[in-house]
């Protein structure tokens, strides 16, 4: 580097430079008046020099976080002055010119250093200066160097790189569209992709062996910590293959991507495979986080003619925990009170004693036929406690019984921060059933294989099961894949049984219909979460964290003032009227 701004950058001048004189640029981070020897902190992105004057006036009127450039001679810095906290601590500049490129205004909205603790609706309307702050600006290079990673990763295994495009045809895919309207085709609007699912499954029908793409998908959804109205993911196709062949490629990316990254403990592959339908029995979600050893149990057969009437003819859940019985009341109460915020109206629990005996709010409504069963099903010991979820909708017990045993896990500190536990559920149901509306709809999207082919709508529509499985991390939902169902009479047949008739097929998805007929090889693909990704190996609590200009949890963008009205002409253009 060297032009007339810099011929060297802060962070990487050494005591190799000592006499040279040197031209940096960058932020002004700090200016501190020693009483005739004035200090400055100036920053790039590689990191901080310390810079001197004698000179009482040349900083006059400069300001924190002013861009300047500046000349001067490296000399080392006196030994009880050393800064241990930069790499440039033995050294600074001594100034012989300075130029201000840009001044920053006097009052900053807020402290860069400390902008990580300031109110996130105030960072993300001065985002450009949230950026600067370290912690920042290291996620977003961090970011960069994932995908550079992953690039190469899917270069190694002989994919092929192709974008789809990003304005395309509305489809009901499972989530809601961004839509925008067409200025040249009156009353018909484009949609923003929710993911590349019809593009890569027509490249697979075009002959492409294997395609990736860093894709951006848009989905008109409420943000919350784990999803924002825009994200990426790693989307990826591969023709002529079974689900297995899926499975090896996403655990080599991710196992080889989180060992790289990061010095915690990965899980080894193959990653553990867990059927959907044990999952929601066992952990109570279907995305488990593995690290917390607590099982959930079904005790409902227990207590099928009991007469404890909570628990009678209800779908009862229980967590065993070891040697937990002498927690002091206050701690159970401190549980009670949590499953009240769940929507449970309390939490029966039972004390297993050393001396055989129960003790408990409920103990006194058992039989001792229950309380055996109770020890020989849950495997319970002296010391040990099991707690009881009973709902009369098997899938309301079986979300609260997964959310007590994360709040279980987290209050005894059984989850280990140092591990990425990694499984892949699959086996994973095609239709689930949609109370509000009445009728089975698909579970995920309408374009995975259901296992068994034709045979599989022989039976009860909740009893087809899909080729269809999500790679899970920590609790979190990392990827979602399947192998795609390929022959169009079979895939009629799943449309027509949650009400969908050949003339909306093909409306929907007049591409997918249409080249189907031409010769369709078996396809499988899965698309890992980019920003879930990043967001774990940085640890940071949410994905605003990690993408570049987020918006709000609302999905606002008070930097750019987005969304925002456009004016009637602009209306009119697009032949849309405001009601």
């Amino acid at each position: 580097m060297n032009n007339k701004y810099r011929n060297h950058y802060c962070g990487k001048l050494t005591e190799a430079d000592l006499g040279k004189t040197v031209k940096v640029a960058g932020w002004v981070e700090n200016i501190r008046d020693h009483g005739g020897v004035i200090f400055l902190d100036v920053r790039d992105e590689t990191g901080i020099i310390q810079v001197v004057s004698n000179d009482d006036h040349i900083f006059d009127g400069l300001t924190r976080e002013s861009t300047v450039t500046l000349e001067g001679i490296i000399r080392k810095r006196d030994e009880e002055t050393y800064n241990s906290k930069i790499l440039t601590g033995t050294i600074e500049i001594l100034i012989e010119a300075i130029e201000v490129l840009g001044k920053a205004k006097n009052e900053l909205p807020f402290e860069i250093i400390t902008s990580t603790s300031v109110n996130e609706e105030v960072r993300l309307k001065y985002r450009y200066l949230d950026m600067r702050n370290k912690k920042v600006h290291d996620n977003i290079k961090f970011r960069s160097e994932i995908l550079k990673f992953l690039r190469n990763k899917m270069d190694d295994l002989h994919f092929t790189e192709i974008q789809t495009p990003i304005l395309t045809a509305s489809s009901p895919e499972g989530a809601r569209d961004f839509i925008v309207p067409s200025r040249k085709f009156h009353g018909k609007f484009y949609a923003l992709p929710q993911a590349p699912q019809i593009f890569k499954e027509l490249l697979m029908v075009g002959g492409f062996d294997r395609y990736y793409q860093i894709a951006p998908c848009f989905r008109d959804e409420d943000c919350r910590a784990d999803r924002t109205l825009e994200f990426y993911q790693l989307d990826f196709e591969m023709a002529f293959v079974e689900e297995e062949d899926v499975y090896n490629i996403g655990e080599e990316i991710f196992y080889d991507l989180f060992t790289h990254f990061s010095d915690r403990k990965v899980s080894p592959k193959p990653f553990k495979r867990i059927a959907y339908k044990e999952a929601m029995l066992k952990y109570g979600t279907d995305k488990p986080d593995l690290r917390n050893p607590l099982i959930i149990t079904d005790v409902s057969a227990i207590f099928k003619e009991s007469e404890f009437k909570p628990f009678k003819g209800t779908t009862v859940r229980a967590i065993k925990v070891d040697n937990l019985a002498g927690k002091s009341n206050s701690w159970f109460n401190e549980v009670v009170d949590y499953a009240k915020t769940i929507g449970m109206p309390g939490i029966g629990y039972l004390s297993y004693l050393e001396d055989g005996t129960f003790k408990g709010p409920i103990d006194k409504f058992l039989t001792e036929a229950e309380r055996k069963d109770l020890i020989d099903t849950c495997a319970l010991k002296p010391n040990g406690v099991v707690f009881f979820i009973a709902d009369r909708k098997p899938d309301i017990a079986s979300k609260q019984a997964g959310l007590i045993r994360t709040e279980l896990g987290k209050r005894l500190d059984l989850i280990d921060p140092n591990v990425y536990e990694f499984c892949i559920i699959n086996d994973m149901p095609l239709f689930e059933y949609n109370e509000e509306e009445g009728k089975y709809d698909f579970g995920h999207n309408p374009f995975s294989m259901p296992q068994g082919g034709a045979k599989a709508y022989d039976g009860p529509i909740e009893d087809i099961l899909a080729y269809q499985f999500d790679f899970v991390c920590n609790g979190f939902e990392m990827s979602s894949g399947a192998v795609r169902n390929h022959d169009l009479n079979l895939l009629m047949k799943g449309f027509n049984l949650v009400g969908y008739t050949e003339e909306i097929v093909k409306d929907k998805f007049q591409s997918l219909y249409t080249a189907f007929q031409y010769g369709v090889p078996p396809h499988a693909g899965m698309a890992p979460g980019l920003d879930r990704i990043i967001m774990l190996l940085r640890d940071e609590p949410n994905l605003r964290e990690v993408q570049a200009f987020p918006p709000n949890v609302s999905g606002q963008d008070n930097m750019m003032g987005s969304p925002s009205e456009v004016s009637e002409q602009q209306l009119r253009e697009v032949h849309i009227k405001i009601r």
